[in-house]
């Protein structure tokens, strides 16, 4: 098979940026494998701080469906879906569906319950995606909490890569994340090259396979995530086979802030943990007070 190389191949001639860790799934044992958390692989790669795949067909799309609701703070989650779709129903965005190249940016800030937002709709037979967590920085981690739903034909892309978050060659994502992070959902096709050149100081920089297979200096597949070294150059990559090659790839400018955890949430200090974790149980409190808030559709929407 010919070689080709996408539209976005201006990289610089230096050294490719070579692999430091890789983590190999072994293939996916569940609809939700843990690829990355606070307490392991989330302190280098903050402010990336925790990353699940998922992947569910038929009877376990409805066990994901069931997962309950539960609370965060001091964190944003960011959810992309590489099969399928899932339909949102909020009092505040109105209602639509997430799909390939779509996102669900949840900025917790001070704390929010939430767990049902999104529901299956009844045609879709398999689910496939990435949910992410960032560590926020000190000025938004108390902020009031935020959500957007983005669907697939308001986002942009360069090259073969959706800029899910962050701004990527001169484009910037609609979410409303902040500066110094890049997060991108790219499809490379079959046999094809691309390069990406991350943005000055973007030293934290990794990658997790969906599907196909991807040269990145190892060979990766479904379910694989890898580290790359903290010098900035640039990552060049390669799907491998007869499939096009579905990943998530990261890069960001350091969280310069030690981890403070609770069971779910990450903040920057003592203080702030005691105040989001207050946070959240004074919402706990009103959300059992409010009772079932089920929409027509099936979903709970974020309590904030």
């Amino acid at each position: 098979m010919n070689k080709r190389s996408t539209p976005a191949m201006n990289a610089p001639a230096s050294l490719p940026r070579s692999i430091v860790h890789h983590r190999r799934s072994h293939g996916l044992t569940g609809p939700i494998t843990r690829l990355m958390s606070p307490s392991d692989l989330g302190q280098a790669l903050k402010p990336f701080v925790f990353l699940d795949i998922f992947d569910a067909q038929e009877s376990t799309i409805h066990e994901m469906a069931k997962m309950p609701l539960h609370p965060h703070s001091g964190i944003a989650t960011v959810t992309v879906f590489t099969k399928g779709s899932m339909h949102y129903d909020d009092p505040t965005s109105g209602r639509g569906r997430i799909d390939y190249g779509g996102v669900e940016w949840m900025r917790a800030g001070i704390g929010v319950w939430h767990g049902k937002e999104m529901t299956p709709p009844v045609d879709v037979s398999h689910i496939q995606g990435f949910q992410l967590w960032l560590a926020l920085p000190a000025e938004l981690e108390l902020a009031e909490p935020q959500s957007q739903y983005i669907e697939a034909n308001e986002m942009v892309k360069v090259g073969p890569a959706h800029v899910v978050i962050g701004c990527y060659d001169g484009i910037q994502s609609p979410v409303d994340a902040p500066d110094g992070i890049n997060y991108l959902l790219v499809t490379l096709p079959a046999g094809e090259r691309w390069t990406y050149q991350p943005p000055d100081g973007h030293t934290v920089a990794w990658l997790a396979v969906a599907s196909g297979m991807l040269d990145a200096g190892a060979l990766l597949q479904q379910g694989d995530m890898v580290v790359f070294a903290d010098d900035g150059a640039p990552i060049s990559l390669e799907a491998q086979g007869q499939e096009d090659a579905v990943f998530v790839l990261g890069s960001a400018k350091p969280h310069p802030h030690t981890l403070h955890l609770g069971h779910y949430s990450v903040h920057t200090t003592a203080p702030a943990l005691a105040r989001g974790e207050a946070r959240i149980r004074e919402l706990g409190k009103k959300l059992k007070a409010a009772g079932d808030r089920t929409s027509p559709s099936g979903t709970i929407p974020v309590f904030k």
